[in-house]
């Protein structure tokens, strides 16, 4: 491998990174983890990264990968991930129904994590180990040395696949040299924040770490009827590690953590109040109208916890030329959440979740550093994982008059309960709605690795690849409580006409309406279809939650098979001392997907519903003929097939004195996008044929004075939905996704002024965040098509964020810092009301929020 510095023209190349390694780009700060050289007191400036699983510049780096620093982490106050988009374009993290529920997308593409059997296109690696859903990567950073965010498919450097791209959180190892930190902020709805943190040595060639963190904040969002606050904070999160090294070539790293979440989110506002409005109000409820106002209303005050914890050993051995590395880790995450999901003051519905994952991985790696022209990275990773999940529904008070008003007759269930035999009462009677019982387990492993071949210095030709088995195991099964969603309304008309018509056999089952002459049933069809002659048919917009088909059963197995061989092709040349350039093809996959929803539902084949979901008149189908069809069985997608994508990139990084640039262009594909969404009373997961964008992601440094540092840093994005024929809102092909801004642009300015030879120094900072407007989507399933709606909701931001730290040489430094600054208001997403036909929903952005800090480092 060609060394970072060599000979007269490294060391050119060396003063050039130097100066360069205080240029921290807004995203694309520098990091550096090795030991300074002995009497090289410029050497720790050098931009240290490790994208590629090896210790490489940032220039030399032939990815497209932007890298945040722990500096840059503390002057912008980046608590967690969710803040990172701020400084880092290319990324895009959305918190939405809860606490635990981010999505994470880069360069457009990610799932929504709403549902724990969606498989993340963006991996989130934290020391190397795989967080699998993004509720285990949300707690405080602590002790971050930098975080690297890789675009594009990574499945030849990281064993779990990532479609999309990867975040990798590196934080501190421990120290042989005592030291530390403490910090205690205050901010505006009585945020409290402390952390702290101490490292050192226990004897010669161990040290040790812990650090932790507490954050606590009210609501900025206020719940009026309940005279209470949500969207608040209330974190903390503990983290120990031990650093072995019993001889200089084998080192151990021990790390333990857990972290606790319990707050109450997430703010939801009305953008639109549709004609079940008045029907909420006349059962004494209300509902939020404007949308900014920061004041909701709701039955019940949102609970949500999260616990995420486990521990981690890497071990690394070199000898000779080769290093050999192990990661183990195992992790729990639980998470539980109990809320009002009508959004109204009315007691309607309410929904109860708990979730547990349970994940194993092991990654084994050996890593070649040859004085020759061929290098190689070699690698196997295993995954095993468990999920369970308890889903409730609950009907209140409210529910069964709020129905009753919008069939414009309060009296309306109590005719129909007469007419269908039930019990006076029974249909959205108080109490469980559905009870629902998910589980998964999914085992995966693959072989990964790289060889670079170098025929002349400067020239470097990559190859790498990745074969994936996985193999994933779920049972689904479910019960709906409601008396009306378990009759099929087009069979109980039939029932009841053959039942009053003496000349006809009475007909309860599919086959005895089968035994019956073809025109007869024709005839019966006819009537039982038609609103005119069966006034039940008017019901059918109150059969919320029907009964689902348990899996497995004799038909569907409930497994899915996934293997896949992927590559990557890579030409890297340094033009110049100053200037790397390279071009790459890449392919990455995603495994199949899992539904682990309430509308879970078989895919057409495996069962066909006849007219209005009636069973008597549904063709034959697999399902059907077993004998297993449910009253008012639709289909849909049990899960979604694997994601595969390419990419093309060419890119150039460039770095003089005072000055420097990096640009990547690429095209890129992934074909069977797992499009989630929500329906209004169900999630609906489906492949998209494919979906691609091309685009550019540029940025840059310029020092123009010591001291003063500007950085630009742009990401373009035309994206389209090459094929897309069944979507919840209809054929999308040929349009533009939802919700991918063209524009990303961060802008910063980070000024030094340095008092004399006295140590003090004074650190300003200045950052502008803009996405361009878009649509936050290509419409609702109900308001949109449904309703023949043709409004289309949009979004713009512009955030700006600023900090001043006054640092003395004693260690203190005392700060102030705010986000959002000049207090930007723009929709996160949008959605349909639940169970309120032409009501659209949405989660308004965050206020200002502003404090100060005081931080000691020892």
């Amino acid at each position: 491998m060609r060394s970072t510095i060599t000979g007269a023209a490294g060391a050119y190349r060396f003063t050039l990174l130097a100066g360069a390694a205080c240029l921290a780009m807004p995203g694309v700060a520098l990091a550096q983890d090795a030991e300074p050289e002995a009497g090289d007191p410029e050497a720790s400036n050098v931009i240290i990264v490790t994208a590629s699983k090896r210790e490489q510049t940032l220039q030399e780096t032939p990815i497209s990968v932007s890298v945040t620093s722990g500096e840059v982490l503390e002057q912008a106050q980046i608590r967690d991930v969710l803040d990172l988009q701020t400084v880092v374009p290319s990324l895009r993290v959305s918190q939405l129904q809860s606490a635990s529920a981010t999505t994470f997308i880069i360069r457009g593409f990610g799932n929504g994590d709403n549902n724990f059997g969606i498989e993340p296109s963006v991996g989130v690696f934290i020391d190397g180990v795989f967080r699998s859903r993004s509720a285990a990567a949300l707690s405080d950073l602590n002790m971050v040395s930098r975080i690297e965010v890789l675009n594009g498919p990574q499945s030849t450097l990281f064993g779990k696949n990532a479609s999309a791209g990867v975040i990798s959180v590196v934080t501190k190892e421990p120290q042989y040299e005592f030291g530390g930190l403490v910090e205690a902020s205050y901010g505006n709805y009585n945020a409290v924040v402390l952390k702290g943190e101490v490292t050192g040595p226990i004897a010669e060639n161990i040290a040790f770490s812990i650090d932790g963190s507490y954050n606590r904040r009210d609501g900025y969002a206020r719940i009026t009827n309940l005279n209470t606050d949500t969207s608040d904070r209330n974190r903390w999160a503990a983290r120990g590690q031990l650093l072995i090294e019993p001889t200089p070539d084998f080192k151990v790293r021990i790390i333990g953590d857990y972290a606790k979440i319990d707050e109450s989110c997430c703010l939801v506002s009305t953008l639109v109040a549709g004609p079940t409005a008045p029907a909420i109000f006349a059962v004494g409820g209300a509902l939020s109208t404007d949308f900014f106002s920061y004041n909701t209303f709701l039955s019940q005050k949102p609970l949500n916890t999260v616990d995420n914890y486990g521990g981690s050993i890497q071990a690394d051995w070199s000898t000779g030329a080769l290093t050999f590395t192990s990661i183990t880790a195992y992790r729990e995450l639980k998470n539980f959440l109990d809320q009002d999901v009508d959004f109204t003051s009315a007691d309607v519905v309410t929904e109860t979740r708990d979730q547990q994952v349970n994940t194993f991985t092991q990654e084994l790696r050996l890593t070649s550093d040859f004085d020759g022209p061929i290098n190689f990275l070699l690698g196997g990773f295993y995954f095993d994982e468990s999920i369970s999940q308890d889903s409730r529904l609950t009907t209140g008070a409210d529910t069964r008059t709020f129905f009753a008003l919008l069939t414009g007759n309060p009296a309306t269930f109590n005719g129909v309960e007469a007419a269908l035999g039930l019990p006076q009462g029974a249909i959205f009677s108080p109490g469980l709605l559905t009870a629902e019982q998910y589980s998964m387990d999914n085992t995966a492993w693959s072989v990964f690795g790289t060889i670079d071949f170098e025929p002349i210095d400067g020239l470097v030709f990559t190859g790498g690849f990745n074969y994936t088995d996985d193999k994933k195991d779920f049972a689904l099964a479910g019960q709906a409580f409601d008396e009306l969603a378990n009759i099929n309304l087009v069979d109980a008309f039939i029932t009841g006409a053959t039942v009053a018509n003496p000349a006809l056999p009475d007909v309860f089952t599919r086959a005895q309406f089968q035994a019956l002459p073809g025109a007869v049933q024709q005839q019966l069809l006819a009537a039982a279809t038609n609103p005119a002659t069966n006034p039940l048919l008017g019901l059918s917009p109150f059969q919320f939650q029907p009964p689902f088909l348990s899996i497995p059963n004799a038909v569907e197995p409930g497994q899915t098979r996934d293997d896949k061989f992927t590559y990557l092709l890579r030409a890297a040349y340094q033009v110049s001392n100053e200037i790397n350039v390279y071009a790459s093809y890449a392919t990455g996959f995603k495994a199949s997907s899992i539904n682990l929803s309430r509308d879970s539902r078989p895919a057409f084949g495996d069962y066909i519903p006849g007219p209005g979901r009636s069973r008597f008149a549904a063709p034959a189908s697999p399902i059907t003929n077993a004998g297993l069809a449910v009253a008012n069985l639709g289909t849909g997608s049990r899960f979604a097939g694997p994601e595969n994508a390419e990419v093309y990139e060419l890119g150039v990084k460039a770095q003089w004195q005072g000055f420097g640039f990096n640009l990547a262009l690429f095209d890129q594909t992934i074909k069977g996008f797992q499009s989630f969404l929500f329906t209004g009373t169900g999630f609906q997961l489906n492949n998209a044929g494919q979906q691609s964008v091309k685009g550019f992601e540029f940025d840059s440094n310029v020092s123009p004075t010591p001291g003063l540092v500007f950085n630009f840093a742009a990401t373009y994005l035309d994206p389209k939905f090459d094929s897309f024929t069944q979507s919840p809102v209809g054929n999308l092909t040929g349009a533009r996704p939802g919700g991918i801004p063209e524009w990303n642009l961060r802008v910063a300015a980070t000024h030094t002024h340095e008092f004399g030879s006295s140590g003090t120094k004074l650190v300003s900072r200045l950052d502008y965040s803009h996405e361009s407007n878009v649509n936050i989507n290509n419409g609702l399933p109900t308001f949109n098509t449904a309703l023949g709606n043709t409004r289309i909701f949009e979004r713009e931001v512009n955030l700006v964020n600023g900090s001043m730290t006054l640092q003395l040489e004693n260690g203190l430094e005392v700060g102030v810092w705010a986000r959002n600054l000049l207090e930007d208001q723009y929709i996160i997403t949008v959605f349909d009301g639940v169970a309120q036909s032409g009501t659209v929903s949405g989660y308004p952005s965050q206020p200002r929020t502003y404090g100060g800090i005081v931080r000691f480092k020892f």
